[in-house]
């Protein structure tokens, strides 16, 4: 049992059920939100092979966890992007980045991409989590 002051985990329903895992945790005026794919509410990635189109779901779904746990996209201080092809990223990265605007705007926090081998969902392109604080 968490206390009232203790973590607490955030799941909204407009996102994935979460199953062994937390789509964000606060604690304090601290949010982590876990790992976000461009998957559809059920969980189901609905745009194979396009980084485009995973990113700004990601994105966006980053942005529901943020406001699930009481913040806004602006409050966020780290993002960090994994994606398993940089180059098509990159080749991407005029749509990626309106993707990003139409959700964060003009609010470029700390950021690290990351290229992996492969991510928990086969058919992921691209995983984005990232870090916030609760504004008073």
């Amino acid at each position: 049992m968490q206390s009232a002051d203790g973590p607490r985990n955030v799941n909204p329903k407009d996102l994935a059920p979460a199953r062994g895992f937390s789509h964000a945790t606060a604690a304090g005026d601290t949010v982590w939100v876990g790992g976000q794919v461009g998957a559809d509410g059920t969980g189901r990635i609905v745009e194979p092979g396009d980084v485009v189109a995973q990113f700004a779901r990601a994105i966006q779904n980053v942005a529901t966890a943020l406001r699930a746990a009481g913040c806004v996209p602006e409050d966020t201080v780290k993002l960090t992007y994994y994606v398993i092809d940089v180059e098509l990223y990159k080749e991407n990265l005029p749509a990626i980045g309106a993707a990003y605007r139409g959700v964060f705007g003009h609010h470029y926090p700390a950021s690290t991409l990351i290229e992996v081998r492969s991510l928990f969902e086969p058919a992921a392109l691209v995983e984005i989590d990232a870090v916030a604080v609760r504004r008073p």
